[in-house]
């Protein structure tokens, strides 16, 4: 441990936008990007689940468009986002994640035994998609479909359910990963409900332009530049950790955790699970997250514009 000053660092925001359908989700979080870019969409790729929506707004500009198809699965969607992340892209959006968290709610629905230790097979998953996200070096911004919620409330002795305002449909607690929640209502006016960059927060409602992100950019742009890691592969890191034996003791948590995210393969992934017995409780959520993704990764394709799509 090592206490230092802070210092405000340029920053990768990361933007839920949640709202029911027909609020402008979708084309919000283009205006968004289009800020994001200083107007330069061939840097924007948007991940698109809602069956060709995304190609709505082509007359907006140039934009990359990833289209993926069923299952909704965490690693699919991780495996979008390497691509466009590979690709260059600076602004990547995904629209939305709220398939994603059906998905994993019928996943644990099929799953025999005790319902409630069977999260544990849930939510490494979801929290492997969730640091994804957060990791990404790239500006994300994401939409959730929001629904109505309820309370029950205790009436003459009875239980009622009483509306309560609208929930978003993702895992609760969602928002609070996020720089930025836009809440979306059908008339396409906005609050903002979370917001660490000062900017929106207890101001009056608006409608988002690409003015927006051009002043999102500019409070990322503030700061102490992150000076880009070593140009070293994940492979090289990942090996170079697995092969030296003295590193067994010298390596950090952080270190290592950084391993499992680079892996790329089973055999990397438990050849660094031996090397490192002292880490097998503290980072066990990892390993099984990562090897998770490993199983599950996809075959895609990155397309310009929907004018292809994903099998």
């Amino acid at each position: 441990m090592q206490l230092r000053q802070s210092e405000r660092k340029q920053a990768k925001i990361k933007i839920g936008l949640q709202g029911c359908s027909g609020s402008g989700k979708t084309y919000s979080s283009l205006l968004l990007a289009k800020g994001l870019t200083n107007g330069d969409f061939t840097k924007v790729a948007i991940i698109d689940t809602e069956n060709g929506s995304a190609d709505l707004y082509a007359h907006l500009g140039e934009y990359n468009v990833l289209s993926l198809a069923p299952p909704f699965t965490p690693e699919n969607y991780i495996k979008a986002i390497d691509i466009c992340a590979n690709a260059g892209m600076e602004v990547i959006i995904l629209d939305s994640i709220s398939h994603c968290w059906d998905e994993l709610l019928d996943f644990h629905s099929k799953l025999a035994g005790n319902s409630f230790t069977n999260w544990a097979k849930v939510t490494p998953r979801q929290k492997a998609f969730v640091d994804k996200i957060l990791q990404a070096n790239a500006h994300i911004i994401v939409t959730m479909r929001t629904k109505q919620d309820y309370v029950l409330n205790q009436k003459d002795g009875k239980f009622i359910p009483e509306k309560v305002g609208l929930k978003s449909v993702q895992r609760d607690g969602l928002d609070y990963e996020f720089t930025l929640v836009f809440d979306v209502d059908i008339k396409h006016f906005t609050v903002s409900s979370k917001d660490r960059t000062g900017l929106f927060m207890g101001k009056p409602e608006f409608i988002i332009s690409d003015k927006t992100g051009k002043e999102i950019l500019d409070w990322c742009n503030t700061g102490i530049e992150i000076q880009p890691s070593s140009q070293t592969s994940s492979a090289s890191r990942v090996n170079g950790i697995i092969e030296s034996s003295e590193q067994q003791f010298q390596a950090t948590e952080e270190e290592v955790y950084n391993a499992i995210r680079d892996c790329n393969s089973i055999a990397e992934l438990l050849s660094l699970y031996k090397q490192f017995p002292q880490y097998h409780i503290s980072l066990k959520p990892d390993f099984e997250a990562r090897k998770s993704i490993l199983i599950h990764l996809p075959n895609q394709n990155f397309s310009k514009n929907g004018q292809s799509k994903f099998q």
